[in-house]
């Protein structure tokens, strides 16, 4: 009842009946196939052309790239003052280093035994830019982030899942997030094989507390799946509360790597696994705690 004793339905923000469509969406979809019953493939409607959009001046490409990589590096935030590139040798071994410029005359000039320590006391590490970031995304390398921060704070967090159950544990963890009313994104990883659930703050939070909700997420899970358990589940990002003597903490590869993307990998999927059609587009509706 209202104030007035009317009677009143609820109202919806529509981005929550957006969520719960999709949800039954997927889940009539599910029990479709396990009925064996063929899904009905519905055309898009074409949207109506507004006059705004028949005398709106097309986007630059250059503008379009800028407002693009200005958004991505405000999502996946980690460390600007370094960051990791991926490998691999000939012989199959592949790994991630920092990016460095290493002072080659002063390695060479030591003895054997010291070029280690050298090396590390003489490389310049490279701090993350707009370059660095738009090469990742034309897939003319892979580059990762250290989520944690100097202070020891984090601009989001994000739960590995990397086994066979993947997806069905993975879709548990988001379950509980939107109970909890907690904005978060599934990514299928590079190699097709898991999947990377991405919430993002809206400020930098310490990383303790970061990985405090991400425990509280995990355990309510557990206890609405009682014995089922999540195999799947590998680690968070940040991995640690505080910075390690010496290093940078865990790195975890960033998303939308265009060799990756040709594969349907490293991109954001919706409740059927499906990648987003626009993933620019997902990735600017994406609310932060």
């Amino acid at each position: 009842m209202t104030e007035n004793g009317s009677d009143s339905l609820p109202f919806e923000p529509p981005e929550q009946e957006n969520i719960r469509l999709r949800e039954e969406n997927a889940r009539l979809r599910r029990l479709l196939a396990v009925h064996s019953i063929p899904i009905p493939q519905i055309a898009a409607a074409s949207p109506p052309i507004t006059k705004a959009a028949e005398t709106a001046p097309p986007l630059d490409k250059e503008e379009r790239a800028r407002k693009r990589i200005a958004l991505f590096r405000s999502l996946f935030r980690g460390r600007d003052d370094v960051y990791a590139r991926r490998w691999e040798n000939t012989d199959g071994r592949l790994g991630y280093m920092p990016a460095a410029v290493k002072d080659w005359k002063a390695i060479n000039k030591s003895r054997p035994e010291d070029r280690k320590k050298v090396d590390q006391k003489t490389r310049r590490f490279l701090p993350v830019t707009d370059a660095v970031i738009e090469q990742h995304l034309l897939g003319k390398e892979t580059v990762g982030v250290y989520p944690l921060l100097p202070d020891e704070t984090c601009w989001f967090l994000a739960a590995d899942f990397d086994k066979k159950t993947w997806e069905y544990d993975s879709q548990a963890f988001l379950e509980t997030c939107r109970e909890l009313k907690v904005p978060a994104a599934l990514e299928r990883s590079r190699s097709g094989k898991g999947g990377h659930i991405w919430i993002f703050f809206e400020r930098a939070l310490p990383a303790i507390t970061a990985r405090k909700l991400g425990c509280v997420i995990l355990t309510r899970t557990m206890e609405r799946r009682h014995q089922l358990g999540l195999d799947s589940y590998d680690r968070f990002f940040p991995n640690q509360d505080t910075m390690p003597k010496g290093g940078f903490g865990n790195l975890i590869a960033l998303p939308l790597q265009l060799a990756s993307r040709k594969a349907d990998n490293s991109v954001f999927i919706d409740s059927d696994f499906k990648p987003y059609p626009d993933q620019w587009q997902f990735l600017s509706t994406i609310r932060r705690v």
